[in-house]
């Protein structure tokens, strides 16, 4: 059994050959690699990836990338492809193979077809004089010297080097595109990243939840008003429901600690004049940043002066905004 600090010794080595691939790969972006992003940016079709083995894997995961930024992208497993995968592919699709040797039994029975269907055959090799990359149209060339594996064997550097020229690609793509934020959270709309561009406070916050209580009400019923709303805090409103002020739960514990005796006291008497306020329309992710900047953690939603209810921590927190 190897000690710790053998272990820690192999994974460095795995990680620091692995960057070095990735250093090396940035050497071979060419013209070629420039004029597949022209030529996908010109199709009218897709882009068709394929591959075996872990080579598959990676294609998945471009395809994935791909979707996710804007460029239309279909994942064939070669092996499949032969059993009817095949009509997956359209006129104007452009099909991107993925191997490192460019010679497996898969791919040499996969390339003719495509050929035939005349659809422009991209190859992501190592090898150059491959059959994949002699009989492509293109190569994005993903050459290792060797895998990271301590036998050469264990696909590691290559895959690294796949995912690399994938992740390229799809960046290219997404500059010619003018691919903005906006676009991602279209793509994204379940996800964090997506509800931080879409979700507006108008969208999460409570209106029946809407803790308020009057300038010359009891502390006494302030405290029942913030117990049952659950909300941490009220909003002091006049009778036309315009806000006046806020009362926390920090301004509770501070009134007690200054008054022995708040029977005589009112909701204006300890209220937090000129709070911090956020729109129904304004973006969920600015509500947050706001709290953060002022060290605190709810919001009186108002519009046009009138008091709509109340955005705490928690609603973002629950929308995965945070």
């Amino acid at each position: 059994m190897k000690t710790i600090q053998e272990i820690i010794s192999i994974a460095k080595h795995t990680i620091l050959q692995e960057a070095a691939t990735i250093q090396t790969i940035a050497n071979y972006i060419d013209e070629q690699f420039a004029q597949v992003v022209q030529l996908i940016l010109q199709s009218q079709g897709r882009v068709v990836i394929t591959g075996v083995g872990k080579s598959a894997i990676i294609a998945q995961k471009i395809v994935a990338t791909l979707n996710s930024t804007g460029t239309p992208a279909l994942f064939m497993h070669a092996a499949e492809a032969i059993h009817g995968d095949l009509g997956m592919i359209q006129q104007h699709d452009v099909v991107i193979c993925i191997s490192k040797s460019g010679n497996t039994p898969e791919i040499k029975v996969l390339v003719p077809l495509l050929k035939k269907g005349g659809n422009t055959l991209i190859a992501m090799v190592s090898e150059k004089k491959s059959y994949l990359a002699e009989k492509s149209d293109y190569i994005l060339y993903a050459h290792i010297e060797r895998e990271a594996c301590p036998h050469n064997l264990a696909p590691t550097n290559s895959t690294t080097a796949q995912l690399v020229m994938g992740d390229a690609l799809a960046m290219c793509l997404l500059e010619q595109r003018k691919f903005s934020p906006q676009d991602f959270a279209k793509y994204h709309p379940g996800g964090s990243l997506g509800k931080r561009m879409y979700l507006r406070v108008e969208d999460i916050y409570t209106q029946k939840k809407a803790p308020r209580v009057l300038p010359n009400q009891t502390i006494t019923e302030v405290i029942f008003e913030i117990s049952s709303k659950r909300m941490g805090a009220a909003a002091v409103v006049d009778t036309n429901n315009v806000l006046l002020g806020i009362i926390t739960d920090g301004d509770l514990r501070r009134m007690l600690e200054k008054n022995t005796n708040f029977s005589t006291l009112t909701a204006q008497d300890i209220m937090t004049k000129n709070p911090k306020t956020i729109s129904p329309q304004d973006m969920a992710i600015a509500a947050f940043e706001r709290m953060e900047q002022n060290s605190i953690t709810q919001l009186a939603v108002v519009e046009k002066d009138t008091y709509k209810g109340m955005l705490h921590l928690h609603d973002l927190l629950k929308e995965g905004i945070v």
